[in-house]
């Protein structure tokens, strides 16, 4: 891989990472809900998500996925489902406010690391926005004469530095509004807001389409 073959990726990658998504929506929820710091376990599970897509696009499995129309509707259908679900549940989320946390900041009980953590996670590994964006873009970085495992290997710990960052910054803007949010009502609007969000970035899902090159 040369240096101007990473620099291309470096671009890409910070221009996927800052356009809003699946994982953007649900790093502003939870960075405004439970603040940066918890919500970055969810960020590190969204990585592991990313990580788990690069592999399958560097094994060809994402090829056989595009290929086959039943595959990446099942693959398509899932992840549509699982984030209309994460929606629902935000929609619906129980408002907590402790007398102490009333007089500062609007926020509900977080989940447990384990439970954030699956939630970034299954976020991307359901994605199939993700595993278009593998097997179309990732292959033109990939030099066929040269070893495949150490070029996945640098274009993973770029793709996730990059994501890592802009995901946090998602979570701390959306953590510096926790002022705004300072009563029990508020706090339920916010979670409709991004529980709404998250509803229709999942209906949304169900129109992605394979590559017409497929």
């Amino acid at each position: 891989m040369t240096l101007a073959h990473w620099l291309t990726f470096l671009v890409a990658s910070i221009l996927i990472a800052v356009s809003p998504g699946s994982g953007a929506v649900l790093s502003m929820s939870h960075g405004l809900s439970y603040g940066v710091r918890k919500t970055t376990g969810t960020i590190f599970g969204l990585q592991l998500g990313l990580l788990l897509l690069l592999i399958v696009a560097g094994a060809g499995v994402g090829s056989l996925l595009m290929a086959s129309e039943i595959a990446f509707n099942l693959v398509k259908t899932v992840g549509a489902l699982y984030l209309i679900y994460l929606g629902f549940s935000q929609w619906r989320a129980k408002v907590v406010m402790a007398p102490e946390l009333q007089a500062n900041l609007g926020q509900t009980n977080a989940p447990s690391l384990r439970k954030r953590f699956l939630l970034g996670f299954f976020t991307n590994a359901t994605n199939p926005k993700g595993v278009v964006f593998m097997v179309a873009v990732l292959p033109q970085f990939i030099v066929k004469d040269a070893a495949l495992l150490p070029q996945l290997a640098i274009l993973a710990v770029t793709m996730c530095t990059i994501d890592v960052i802009v995901m946090h910054g998602y979570a701390f803007a959306a953590a510096a509004m926790q002022g705004f949010f300072r009563d029990a009502h508020a706090v339920k609007k916010q979670n409709r807001f991004f529980g709404g969000l998250l509803m229709v970035v999942g209906a949304g899902l169900f129109f992605v389409k394979r590559s017409p090159a497929t």
